[in-house]
């Protein structure tokens, strides 16, 4: 069964940092692969994305706090988020798509979710 599952997520104080990683079965190594969150009350939207040949791309709000890599040996994606806002507060969800990463991959597949409380 091909799964995207997160990892990493919690609780932690404004400007602290979490890292959240995304294993995969190695299915979407070759994928455009991304970072997405939703809010309560909010639409979904792209965070960050990584396509299969290393092109990055970030939504405004997290460009310079956010980093987005990819360990393609280790089938895991990764989303490095350091001075956390208040409002980065969400559902973390990660994705894979055949879209480039200026589309945010365009997402075929979807994981569950972690959960991100920044207070």
């Amino acid at each position: 069964q091909v799964q995207l599952v997160e990892s990493g997520g919690g609780s932690v104080q404004a400007g602290g940092s979490l890292r959240l990683a995304c294993t995969h079965s190695g299915y979407y190594s070759s994928y455009c692969l991304g970072w997405f969150r939703q809010a309560p009350g909010k639409e979904r939207e792209g965070v960050a994305a990584i396509d299969s040949l290393g092109s990055t791309s970030y939504v405004d709000s997290v460009v310079g706090r956010f980093t987005i890599t990819r360990d393609n040996a280790k089938n895991t994606l990764y989303l490095q988020m350091n001075n956390l806002k208040p409002e980065d507060t969400a559902m973390y969800y990660c994705a894979a798509g055949y879209g480039g990463s200026r589309s945010f991959c365009s997402p075929a597949y979807w994981g569950q979710g972690t959960q991100v409380t920044v207070s």
